[in-house]
């Protein structure tokens, strides 16, 4: 039989933040059942932007920031109303394909790669890799366009192996120069929104890449670089971290997740839910601030057009502006002094977007509110530390509410 405890705990890893009321029916429904209908393709849940809202070309500063603020918005919305996996690992695709819109300077380009991200997500990642290959917002962003038969540009190639597909070790530098000439002609344009390939701009020639030698091509980059043994385990180190203990596993569990998850990352998804060791991380890994405010978002039922840029800026993390090509950082970086200020004055701000939880907070007799704060925010219980805390402020909701949202026990899963 299914406990609470291990169905919050799946909930919580692979959504942004279960509502007491999925971890009843998860409870229900069981463990297997719950695994399967989280990872279950879904059909899009908020629309698309219209077709004139977010468009390519010259627009001015204020024009920009408009469109950084809707598009950050409609993601928000989008991240809130999606209950499955789908979404977060979107989310998780964009910090590994760090590209942003700060060095790219325009929002369509930023929203066409997270379609793609959504599209390509959750397959096989040779489809994917063969698309970020030719995403114009990637190809700006890592200098692309400046890569040409006659001054070959490596930072596409570079990243690509280090960070998107292989790792440190797994190539040579001979590798990236050759990677960068197989890259060489390909342009990217803000204003038509598309990345082209110029035939004059390619070096044509024969190169040694990743221990093939004759005529590549960027489609087959991609097979040889998702093909290479250190891939799948690349990724899965990747993807333990953000859905794991939040440190790299050790190699009998990649080999295991491997093995089992095959080349789908919802197959590794699954793989890694369904591990011997995956239970034994909880309480080891820490929000980021995206998956924090969204999850309580969520929870409180609150609107998040209201949690703005503003607020997102304040607790550290934008989406759309990763703060380099490697992504945003993990773990205890998100623990500092200054961070837990940050999300307790956000949370305070929360709370006054949550009449209704307030209010039925209000209603639970003082004696079980601390109880009653833990099933709301899924949290499976409190230290004695946190529970002093939270029962000094039980004759005060709103403050009860926030306290929780700021605490160790909501910040760390």
């Amino acid at each position: 039989m299914t406990d609470r405890s291990t169905v919050a705990h799946l909930l919580r890893r692979l959504t942004f933040g279960p509502t007491a009321a999925e971890v009843d029916a998860a409870l229900d429904a069981g463990a297997g059942a719950t695994l399967d209908a989280v990872l279950a393709p879904v059909g899009r849940t908020v629309p698309l932007p219209e077709p004139g809202t977010f468009r390519p070309g010259k627009e001015g500063r204020q024009d920009a920031r408009r469109q950084a603020r809707d598009a950050l918005r409609w993601w928000l919305r989008r991240m809130v109303a999606e209950p499955g996996a789908a979404e977060k690992l979107t989310f998780f695709w964009h910090g590994h394909w760090a590209t942003s819109v700060q060095k790219v300077r325009a929002m369509p380009l930023m929203l066409a790669q997270q379609q793609t991200l959504r599209r390509y997500g959750g397959g096989d990642t040779g489809a994917l890799v063969r698309a970020m290959l030719r995403d114009p917002a990637l190809i700006l962003w890592l200098d692309g366009q400046r890569n040409t038969r006659t001054a070959p540009n490596e930072n596409l190639a570079r990243e690509l192996m280090e960070l998107f597909t292989l790792g440190v070790g797994a190539y040579t530098e001979d590798d990236v120069k050759a990677g960068a000439r197989v890259l060489t002609g390909w342009r990217a344009s803000r204003t038509s929104g598309t990345a082209t390939f110029v035939p004059g701009r390619h070096d044509p020639g024969p190169v040694t890449l990743l221990g093939r030698t004759g005529t590549v091509d960027a489609d087959g980059y991609a097979d040889l670089l998702v093909r290479h043994p250190a891939h799948l385990p690349h990724l899965v180190t990747r993807l333990w971290v953000r859905y794991g203990s939040g440190t790299a596993p050790d190699a009998a569990t990649i080999a295991r997740v491997t093995a089992a998850g095959g080349r789908s990352t919802t197959g590794l998804l699954r793989a890694i839910a369904t591990d011997p060791a995956f239970p034994t991380t909880a309480g080891q890994l820490v929000k980021q601030p995206v998956e924090w405010l969204v999850g309580a978002l969520r929870q409180l039922g609150a609107d998040p057009v209201e949690a703005s840029e503003k607020m997102l800026r304040a607790l550290g993390q934008v989406p759309f502006r990763p703060p380099s090509v490697g992504g945003w950082p993990v773990g205890a970086a998100w623990l500092t002094t200054s961070s837990t200020r940050a999300r307790l004055e956000h949370a305070r701000k929360l709370s006054a977007l949550a009449p209704d939880a307030v209010r039925e907070l209000g209603r639970t007799p003082a004696a079980g509110r601390l109880d009653a704060v833990a099933r709301l925010l899924v949290v499976d219980g409190w230290s004695e530390r946190t529970r002093a805390v939270l029962a000094d402020a039980a004759d005060e909701p709103r403050r009860l509410l926030a306290l929780a949202l700021a605490s160790p026990e909501y910040a760390v899963h």
